[in-house]
């Protein structure tokens, strides 16, 4: 008999595939934001203002990868360089206001997607889903030791 996790890595991988918003990269014309950029201001809202070493530490990643990311986040005016507000000397990136009203926008087209598929799941139904993907995250998170702050 095979464990329920085979189906579980089936299906986690036919949810990986359907991508309830298209990402292309950078800021298309369909005004989605690319998908790093999404989780980098997600993550900088959640935490405050980070340092590179704080993005790689948070993300796993090296500071080179990091580097560019926030590059292109600077250049499309999402976020912003400041002093360490603590008077520490590594600068650190915080969200703009223009990088704040995308990423609203982002997360109510992505918040509309699921509506349309959950069109007929109940209150409940939805909530349970949402403690177990919750529950599965943290898990996740605890064996790679890179918790993720939650709102």
């Amino acid at each position: 008999m095979a464990r329920p996790t085979y189906e579980l890595e089936y299906e986690q991988m036919l949810l990986s595939r359907h991508g309830l918003v298209h990402h292309k990269g950078g800021r298309p014309e369909n005004g989605t934001l690319e998908r790093s950029a999404y989780i980098l201001l997600s993550r900088i809202r959640v935490q405050g203002p980070m340092s590179i070493g704080e993005l790689s530490d948070a993300f796993g990643l090296d500071a080179s990868t990091l580097n560019r990311q926030t590059a292109a986040a600077m250049r499309a005016g999402l976020v912003e360089r400041i002093p360490d507000p603590e008077g520490g000397m590594a600068r650190k990136f915080r969200i703009t206001d223009k990088g704040a009203r995308v990423l609203d926008e982002e997360r109510d087209h992505i918040v509309g997607s699921l509506d349309r598929v959950m069109t007929d799941w109940a209150d409940e139904d939805i909530a349970a889903f949402t403690t177990y993907l919750r529950r599965f995250n943290m898990d996740i998170e605890r064996l790679g030791g890179r918790p993720w702050p939650r709102p």
